[in-house]
Formats: C-alpha cells, structure tokens, sequence
C-alpha cells in the first residue's frame, strides 16, 4: 500500500495542495495497527498475493478483475486463500484469475441503476465517500474518468482494494482509510462525487449535504444513493430504535424532502431519477461473507418489512448539480 505517488502528484495541483501536506499524517492514523488488531493479519494476507501476469484488466464487466494464463493449481489455491483471509468481502462481485468473489452486495446492479443518469465520467476527477472496497472506483474508472478517490474509514475494506490494485496497477485510482471528516472544508476539487449509503448513517443530514457541495468544483455533479420513504416533502421516519437491525440510522427521509433539503443547502436541479427496493437476491450471505445479511434483517413472514417492523429498505438514487 503505497501512496507516495498520490501525495507528490497532488501536491503539484493547486486545488489539493493543501490535502497532500496533511494526508501522510490521516493515512496513518487511519492504518493505525493499535486501533485495529486484524490489520496485521489483513497485511499478511495482502502479502501472501502470488506473483501471476495479467493479460487483461475488467473494468466494464459486472465482475471487475483481471485475467491471465495461469496453469497452477498451487498458484490459484494460494490465491484463493490470500482473498479469502480478506473475509468479509461486502461490495463488489470480482474475478481475480478465475477466482469469483462473490460479495455479500450485488453492487454491479446498482451501478447498472445509476450508470444511464450520470453526466460523462470521462476525463473527471470522482470522489466516492464510503466507497468500502472500491468496486463501484473500478467501474467509475471503466467510465474513462481522470482520477478515482475513494475514501473509507475500515482498513480491510481498504486492503481490498489494495489486493485488486496488486494486480490492476492503475495509477490514477486510490482508496484512502478516511472517514468523510478527513476531507478539508470547502476543498471544492471534484468533478463528480457520490455518496452512497452514508446519508441515513449521519447524525446531521444537512452538514453532510453540505460538505458534499462543498467537495465540487463549479459545474459538479452529486451522486446520491441513501434510504428512503414513501411520503412528501415533509415525510421524515427518525427509526425509533435499530432499522434493519443497524443501530446508526437516524433518519429516513422520502424522496420529495430529499429535493428539497439539496435545495435549501445550494445545490440546483434536485432530482430522483431512481427508486429500488432491496431484495435478498441483491443483498444476501454467501461463501465471501458469511454473517447474517439482509434476509436476517427482515420479518421471515412479511419481507416488506423489517425484523423491528418498519417499512422494508428502499433505496433511491438523486443527482444534483452545483
């Protein structure tokens, strides 16, 4: 994991400058191995990647990865084996030689939701806030963008993408162990940013709107993808307990007060150009993460709603522009 190159390409662009001088320092705490004692065992896992020549990198296919000519089975097991000590993998699906990756999230069917209403990516700088391993970066990089930034604030989620970067070597995409935080305040450096599944985790939806508008540059686009409830433009549902048997949502908003709240904080063109319920074949346990998924988060005899009985998770996708 090595972002040298990162830091001296940004610190010769006068719009991230100032975030270079101070991103050595957030990079290490964030890989802080006394906060997180599997990170040892997370790097060891990275480490024991075998060496194998790529003859193809996927970036436009559901399953981004790489292929290549690869005629031992020792080979493969061992890399099989070093994925699979990344456990749990949550947002993809990935191939790595072979290796299919099945991820707790089908995140390939959300891109395909949201890929028709995005203004072009080529060309762009693109933050994606909560990325996890970086899937949805890959396929934003597929889009002929300039340069991908993911931040996320879990470390395996970050050696993730670095066990995709060990064989894609792409320079112009990174994944930083970041919370939404480390972003410095009106930086105003970005193209297109997205923000998917973050909002509802937020104690104040309207500071994180904001910070969002002020990470794009004039003539941004904001992606967002949060939670969401049937009502108008005054409907908020603030769970009064756990949703889904998350413990950090604070508040489900429809669609119409979501338009208007991206109103009030400065953004123009508020729309919803997507709404999804989320069913247990787009979200679900299998062999690449094996705790419980959605279809324990929902009533085994009603799954238009949750365990604790509220409205089942719907999910809608706005773009606003700045």
């Amino acid at each position: 994991m090595n972002y040298d190159d990162l830091i001296l390409n940004w610190k010769l662009d006068p719009d991230l400058a100032a975030w270079a001088e101070v991103l050595p320092e957030q990079i290490q705490q964030g890989l802080d191995p006394q906060r997180y004692g599997d990170l040892a065992r997370w790097q060891e896992a990275l480490a024991s990647l075998p060496p194998l020549d790529v003859t193809e990198r996927m970036l436009t296919e559901s399953a981004v990865g790489v292929r290549g000519p690869v005629d031992n089975p020792a080979m493969i097991a061992a890399l099989k084996q070093a994925l699979e000590g990344l456990h749990p993998w949550r947002k993809g699906p990935f191939n790595v030689f072979g290796v299919e990756i099945d991820t707790e999230w089908r995140s390939d069917w959300k891109w395909d939701r949201v890929l028709p209403h995005l203004a072009p990516l080529q060309d762009k700088r693109v933050l994606d806030i909560g990325c996890g391993s970086g899937y949805h970066c890959w396929r934003m990089l597929g889009e002929g963008a300039r340069e991908v930034i993911g931040i996320d604030p879990t470390p395996l989620f970050v050696l993730q993408f670095w066990a995709i970067q060990h064989y894609m070597r792409q320079p112009n995409i990174s994944v930083l162990p970041l919370g939404v935080e480390a972003i410095p305040e009106r930086i105003k450096a970005f193209d297109t940013v997205f923000s998917m599944g973050i909002l509802y985790h937020r104690r104040s939806p309207f500071d994180h709107l904001t910070q969002l508008r002020d990470c794009l540059a004039p003539g941004g686009q904001l992606v967002l993808e949060t939670l969401v409830v049937e009502g108008d433009r005054d409907t908020v549902f603030v769970p009064p307990g756990r949703y889904a048997r998350m413990g950090n949502v604070w508040c489900l908003p429809s669609t119409a007060a979501l338009e208007s709240w991206l109103t009030k904080v400065g953004f123009k063109n508020a729309r919803t150009v997507d709404v999804n319920q989320t069913s247990i074949a787009e979200q679900r346990r299998t062999d690449w993460m094996q705790f419980h998924s959605l279809e324990q988060f929902l009533d085994p005899n009603d799954h238009s709603k949750t365990v604790e009985g509220h409205p089942a998770p719907v999910r809608a996708v706005l773009l606003a522009d700045v």
